[in-house]
């Protein structure tokens, strides 16, 4: 919409929310979203033209990490509100720079740029939505904003498990075997392409119906968890360097075994209890039975000779910044299971909601006329 004088025009906008946790009928669409509005001098507000949809999403429209995000939104409780609520979802954007704080220096109104908005922070299923200027990256000239909309949060929780917790990265990863589990959702499919970027032999786990796609995007050995026993089709080949886990469960019994002992080998998970132990214990009692947990796990490993770490999402424009370079180098692609337009949001949801996506679920936001 053009830019016009009245103050009505620019004090609120469409925008899907929520009111309440809960199952797909919770998501309500309005008008009257309250506008963003820049509180600090490194912020800047972005138009969005796409976003997309994570796991993530469905986890928080069911209200899992309420209480470790409502933490990180006033940790001072300083809010006279006690509620969350209307919260946006949607954690990534591409889009356009409307307006930027003073110490922007970086951005400037009209470029075109990504990001991945962090969860405590209301979400991109909005026609504009603020970011801090560190969160924000320059989007890749060679992608779409559709495209571009599909990569910045499984990127960046790809890059904290692989490069910030699993210190690979493209001077050491030459001939590494990596095993990636789960490889044909957002991550995966990110994960299998930047390993094999950095120089890894790569062997995935998906279901054989997402072999072909797998292979496309880079991996060596790909093994359907579906044609027999796991673990026994795994310890048919030689040992790993690195594994990285999406999956988790009764997974991370057996994955460790797979792992070269005493070679510095590093097995990173994706599936930690730390906010469901913060929402179940609440933040003291949570972030201590997490610090226990992950540490005699780390222990009971370094024993064996392995290392095991966990791995979170982790907001960064200069990783987005180096992903960019590898879109724009042709060595990584967005992989995109359907596109829903922006009054299909609810749909979006339970499309993702059926589980079994080969890449990503994206939201054209600019489209809603």
């Amino acid at each position: 919409r053009g830019l016009r004088a009245s103050p009505r025009a620019w004090s609120a906008m469409p925008s899907w929310v929520i009111d309440r946790y809960g199952s797909n009928e919770v998501l309500r669409f309005t008008r009257e979203m309250v506008f963003p509005i820049i509180h600090f001098p490194n912020e800047v507000i972005i138009r969005v033209h796409a976003a997309s949809l994570n796991p993530i999403d469905l986890s928080m429209r069911r209200g899992y990490g309420a209480t470790a995000l409502n933490m990180k939104r006033d940790p001072l409780k300083l809010k006279t509100e006690e509620t969350e609520f209307p919260l946006t979802l949607g954690r990534d954007v591409s889009g356009v720079v409307m307006e930027c704080g003073l110490s922007v220096s970086y951005f400037k109104p009209g470029d075109e740029v990504w990001a991945a908005i962090p969860p405590w922070k209301q979400g991109t299923l909005s026609e504009f939505v603020v970011a801090s200027g560190n969160e924000v990256s320059f989007k890749p000239k060679c992608l779409s904003h559709i495209e571009a909309a599909a990569l910045p949060y499984v990127g960046l929780t790809a890059w904290s498990a692989l490069n910030q917790v699993g210190g690979l990265n493209k001077s050491n990863c030459d001939g590494k075997r990596v095993l990636i589990l789960g490889a044909a959702g957002g991550v995966g499919t990110f994960a299998v392409q930047l390993v094999k970027a950095w120089g890894a032999h790569v062997t995935a786990v998906c279901s054989h119906d997402a072999s072909t796609l797998v292979k496309k995007l880079g991996a060596d050995d790909v093994i359907d968890y579906k044609s027999g026993n796991l673990e026994e089709q795994l310890k048919t080949l030689p040992l790993f360097d690195f594994i990285l886990d999406n999956v988790g469960g009764s997974t991370e019994k057996w994955a460790l075994d797979l792992l070269k002992k005493w070679s510095g080998a590093t097995y990173v998970t994706l599936v930690t209890p730390f906010l469901i132990n913060m929402d179940k214990l609440g933040v003291a009692d949570g972030m201590l039975q997490t610090g226990v947990t992950v540490g005699s796990k780390t222990l009971k490993h370094l024993l064996k000779g392995v290392h095991y770490r966990w791995a979170f999402f982790t907001p960064s424009g200069p990783s987005l910044d180096e992903i960019a370079e590898l879109v724009d180098s042709g060595k990584i692609q967005p992989v995109i299971d359907e596109v829903f337009s922006f009054s299909e949001v609810p749909k979006a949801f339970l499309k993702l909601e059926g589980g079994h996506a080969r890449g990503k679920t994206v939201i054209n936001v600019i489209s809603r006329q």
